[in-house]
């Protein structure tokens, strides 16, 4: 069962009606394509209808009858300027490590519908009893602006205490790890770019 967030992004592609528009375009039937596929016609009337989301093997049999990649089912129809919206209830919280029980931090990614980023946007929190984080590199570049608390941030071995309000940018290719300090939790906005 997929949560409503996932369930919504997914309908944002329109897969199930772009399957559909191929198939009407080449004049085939649902038991026509399904020979083609070798998928059943009910599974195929789901798709099409948003009842159901094909897996990525399923989608390329599919699009392999039409002669089109699976770009075709991921692309937007025209141009338009790039506007991603995240709604609060919509954000997922996962801490930084998989799995990991005691996290040294959460974060909610702000813009994950946006394709071709050229940065990428989180909510981070880090909680009282959370352990400072391991020593990272990634990208070109990182934005850190403290929401509340204060957190210590270390780049190549240089500690920079931030308190609410505070704000820092650094080269994120240097190894870098984050520290809450104090006795409540600490939240920022961290913006990376590649």
């Amino acid at each position: 069962m997929l949560s409503d967030t996932l369930s919504n992004e997914l309908q944002r592609y329109a897969i199930g009606p772009r399957v559909k528009a191929l198939r009407l375009k080449k004049k085939l039937g649902l038991v026509q394509l399904a020979g083609h596929t070798g998928l059943s016609p009910a599974m195929l009337s789901k798709i099409e209808r948003g009842q159901m989301f094909p897996t990525l093997p399923t989608l390329l049999r599919i699009a392999m009858v039409f002669g089109v990649g699976l770009n075709h089912f991921f692309n937007a129809d025209k141009e338009e300027p790039l506007i991603a919206i995240v709604r609060k209830q919509q954000r997922l919280k996962l801490p930084n490590l998989p799995g990991e029980k005691n996290p040294a931090f959460l974060f909610e990614s702000l813009d994950y519908p946006a394709s071709d980023r050229r940065m990428e946007a989180f909510y981070a929190e880090f909680p009282v009893d959370s352990p400072p984080s391991e020593p990272h590199q990634h990208g070109s570049a990182e934005f850190i602006y403290v929401l509340a608390g204060r957190l210590t941030v270390n780049v190549d071995g240089k500690d920079a205490a931030l308190d609410t309000g505070d704000a820092v940018y650094f080269d994120s290719s240097a190894p870098h790890s984050y520290r809450r300090e104090g006795e409540e939790i600490s939240a920022a906005i961290v913006v990376t770019s590649s």
